[in-house]
């Protein structure tokens, strides 16, 4: 059974008085839930073209075409070189939808520098963008990741409870001396977000996890127990986004496409940097989230530029000067 979440509607009415309205909607459900939904942030012909896309690299992926993946059984990097079989799943995500070689790269480069995307990580990240102004020469956002998530092939496949940057094993107060760093009064050193194309409920979620130390329940619970204490199905459809910080308790739980039959799970999966964000040690800390899938490899090849605007220009270059990535290791294992 799914439960409601919070949700958050694109455009916002106007409702008087103008003093009791947030200018942050979206940055007060992040951080007080740890996640906003947002429907229809794109429009069809948008949601048309991206799926387009977005089932063809998927296509080439499944039949070894594109050597950029994530594999079943394995939730996390480094991933294999070569595909499972369909009969032991496959895949379950395609990566680098900007990277110059892949097919459908205009149209993911248009989503990931839109203006409907950047102005919710502008206000997440606690950023105030000048609209008549045309100096772009000290863009604060740095280009990250985008990548692609999809239903494996004849078998069900589920991540385990966890947060993206803070090991399952630290103790308590590691973990809430790491979420502080993290998020330092509730800033954000990143926008992570889901993008449907499908519709997607594999996303689960313990809303305010992010600022608190896992209770007992959590810490001692079977990494794959179908239920946590207020946990949250988030329902998206072709559309709508989830943003959410990358350290909420969640999960995820994918079905197995129909055996030759259309994509049923394709969910753009994004995440957006600030630069020069000042957390202790947040530099290779983000460092290691981003570089560990492989980025730093192509980000600063001659054809890599987008050639749609300043803007994603001086994002790329924010992330070519965090590095190449050798030797940066993972997040988690497994």
């Amino acid at each position: 059974m799914h439960v409601s979440v919070a949700t958050v509607t694109k455009p916002l009415p106007p409702t008087p008085p103008v003093s009791d309205v947030s200018h942050t909607p979206y940055l007060d459900a992040l951080q007080r839930d740890g996640f906003v939904r947002i429907p229809a942030l794109i429009s069809e012909s948008e949601i048309a073209s991206l799926k387009e896309a977005a089932t063809m690299v998927t296509k080439m992926t499944r039949a070894g075409s594109w050597p950029h993946f994530r594999s079943v059984p394995k939730q996390f990097p480094p991933w294999p070189k070569v595909p499972p079989p369909a009969s032991e799943g496959g895949i379950w995500g395609v990566q680098h939808l900007l990277h110059p070689e892949i097919p459908g790269r205009e149209a993911f480069a248009r989503l990931y520098f839109s203006e409907e995307v950047l102005a919710v990580v502008y206000e997440l990240l606690g950023q105030v963008q000048d609209p008549s102004s045309n100096d772009l020469s000290d863009e604060p956002l740095v280009m990250e990741l985008f990548n692609l998530l999809v239903a494996p092939e004849s078998r069900d496949f589920e991540l385990r409870w966890h947060r993206d940057d803070i090991p399952e094993t630290a103790s308590p107060d590691e973990e809430l001396l790491q979420l502080r760093a993290k998020s330092p009064q509730g800033k954000q050193s990143h926008a992570q977000y889901n993008l449907a194309l499908c519709p997607d409920t594999s996303l689960i979620v313990v809303p305010g996890s992010h600022r608190r130390v896992r209770t007992e329940i959590e810490r001692n619970v079977d990494p794959y127990d179908p239920m946590l204490p207020d946990q949250l199905v988030v329902d998206l459809q072709p559309g709508d986004a989830v943003f959410y910080d990358s350290n909420i308790i969640h999960r995820g739980v994918y079905k197995p496409k129909p055996n030759g039959g259309e994509e049923t799970r394709l969910t753009l999966h994004a995440c957006i940097g600030l630069k020069g964000f000042d957390s202790k040690d947040d530099r290779t800390v983000r460092a290691t989230a981003v570089l560990q899938h492989g980025v730093g490899a192509w980000v600063d090849r001659d054809d890599a530029s987008f050639g749609i605007g300043k803007r994603a220009e001086n994002m790329r270059h924010n992330l070519i000067a965090m590095g190449k990535g050798e030797n940066v290791g993972y997040s988690l294992q497994g």
